[in-house]
């Protein structure tokens, strides 16, 4: 059985939250929309609330899929699911608490190509910038 990761797309304006990965792991010093894997019985949007809390130390709402892909890691073949999520205080009054990242930003979309992006968040970024164009919030 395939696995599944989510990853959330939180928007502020034009822009969107992406996070630069810790230096160790097949996937370090690369930015990411962040997320995690879904474990065990865990809905997408109970993964992605647990993966915030325990990334970033905020609670979030999740919302609306917005973008899927598959890839294969270590072959096996995952299942990449994204979502828009709702953030409290954009990280800017209050810092977020970093575990796995080293820093994060607000980016606009057409930065994240000009980025060490990880390749499976790629798959997501035409889905994601159609999305982008069509919120009305």
């Amino acid at each position: 059985m395939a696995k599944t990761s989510v990853a959330g797309i939180a928007f502020d304006g034009e822009t969107v939250l992406i996070a630069h990965r810790n230096p160790t792991g097949d996937m370090g010093n690369r930015w990411e929309f962040p997320g995690g894997k879904v474990d065990g019985n865990e809905s997408d949007a109970q993964a992605l609330a647990r993966e915030f809390e325990e990334e970033f130390g905020i609670k979030v709402r999740v919302g609306e899929k917005i973008a899927e892909a598959v890839f294969m890691h270590k072959g096996e073949k995952v299942n990449l699911h994204a979502y828009r999520v709702y953030v409290p205080h954009k990280g800017v009054i209050f810092k977020y608490k970093l575990t796995e990242h080293t820093e994060y930003k607000w980016a606009s979309l057409s930065a994240i190509q000009k980025l060490n992006f990880v390749d499976s968040d790629l798959l997501l970024y035409p889905d994601v910038k159609k999305y982008a164009l069509t919120k009305t919030d």
